[in-house]
């Protein structure tokens, strides 16, 4: 574990040294990203201004609510920061056989493919969404208990992880097909739905949504249960999202190392 914190530790410090040498471009695609959320965020205070809370007895009114947005920002810029970048390179490695020189090195090809890459300018939304986590509590009418702090570090990991896997299994069908950036918008697309929170998944479309989401792709479950455990009366139906939670974060690590190995296992070199 050292050996490869150490090494990704170099991979972070010379992305790091890329995006300095050309800091316009960083600042440039941190203001991009600052402004795409600045307007989601205004969009959710419209939607305050007619509403005291989303779905009725559902608990999100406004600081809750900007506490699950704020969990979202930080989980999904940790993903897009350290995890996307490299699997987005991933096509044009199959494609141009540069995979070949990643399988012959003494180092675990999963962990080269996606975590070569970081996107420091990614980790902007997230330091905004620890600051509007800190705003959002802050206002709340009650305080998280002391069991709720220790749970949401743990749980925003199991979201990482689970969101990690997917993005993992992409990869693979990358490996399969040698061409899929239709699937890396589906991923953007899927993420989507772990945006609002479930209880909007209702009737006789959202129900099933709700269930296919959870259970099949627990999607749901990656922004939902920390932020329902911090910005929520902690009870004792919390427990059952905490292990669902972590029971789906370590389910998604296995089946995507799983599939991911099998696609590797009929990976035929572009040179070959």
């Amino acid at each position: 574990m050292g050996r490869y914190l150490a090494i990704f530790l170099t991979f972070a410090r010379a992305c790091l040294v890329r995006d300095m040498t050309f800091r316009a471009n960083f600042i440039l695609e941190c203001l991009t990203s600052l402004g795409w959320m600045s307007m989601n965020l205004a969009f959710y205070l419209l939607v305050f201004t007619y509403t005291s809370e989303i779905g009725k007895g559902t608990g999100w009114s406004k600081e809750p609510f900007f506490a699950f947005v704020a969990t979202g920002l930080i989980i999904n810029s940790v993903v897009q920061a350290f995890f996307m970048p490299s699997a987005e390179e991933l096509t044009e490695m199959v494609r141009t056989g540069g995979l070949d020189a990643v399988l012959v090195q003494p180092l675990d090809a999963q962990f080269l493919l996606s975590m070569h890459r970081v996107d420091f300018s990614s980790l902007a939304n997230g330091a905004v969404g620890v600051g509007l986590l800190a705003w959002a509590l802050g206002r709340m009418d009650h305080a998280p208990p002391p069991i709720a702090w220790l749970l949401y570090p743990l749980l925003v990991l199991c979201g990482v992880a689970i969101l990690y896997g997917l993005v993992i299994m992409l990869a693979a069908a990358t490996i399969l097909m040698g061409r899929n950036q239709s699937l890396y918008d589906f991923w953007f697309y899927l993420t989507n739905f772990s945006r609002y929170p479930a209880e909007i998944y209702a009737g006789p479309w959202g129900g099933p949504l709700r269930m296919i989401c959870t259970f099949v792709i627990p999607i749901l479950l990656v922004v939902n249960v920390p932020a329902r455990v911090i910005a929520q009366p902690f009870t004792g139906e919390s427990w059952i999202g905490v292990v669902a939670a972590v029971v789906a974060a370590i389910a998604s690590l296995v089946v995507s190392r799983i599939v991911f190995q099998r696609a590797l296992s009929r990976y035929r070199s572009a040179s070959s």
